[in-house]
This record gives structure tokens, sequence and C-alpha cells, in this order.
């Protein structure tokens, strides 16, 4: 009783390290993957017409927005 005890310990804790290892070895490989393939996914940032970027604009857009929603003044 107690030998098929070990036994299936012993193939318990082999079954989880074998998984562990094949799911290393997947995470590696899909880096491996995406880093080759990186020109793929790129996002190119909004960039407006005179070639700045629209991060500001639209921040002052949300502010006034919920300025004119709480119905102040700005």
């Amino acid at each position: 009783m107690m030998l098929e005890g070990v036994r299936l310990m012993a193939v318990g804790m082999f079954t989880v390290f074998a998984f562990l290892i094949l799911l290393v070895g997947l995470i590696k490989l899909s880096a491996v993957f995406f880093d080759a393939n990186a020109h793929w996914l790129s996002e190119d940032e909004p960039v407006g017409a005179d070639g700045s970027n629209d991060d500001a604009e639209i921040a002052v857009a949300i502010v006034l927005a919920e300025a004119k929603r709480r119905g102040r003044r700005v």
C-alpha cells in the first residue's frame, strides 16, 4: 500500500514537471515567433496633419466634455 502511494506520487510529480517543461518551451517558442514577426504587430501612434501627436488635444477635449456634462464653466 505504501509502495503504491509512492508510485502514484512519483507519477503525479513527473506529470506536473513534464507539463511545466512543455509550458516553458511553448512560451519561449512564442516569444521567438513574436520577436521575428513584430513588424506585423507594430501599431504606429496617431499623428496629426502637422506631424504632432494628438494626445494633448484629446486630453483637453475630454476635460471640456466632462466639465460640460457636470454643468461647469471652464
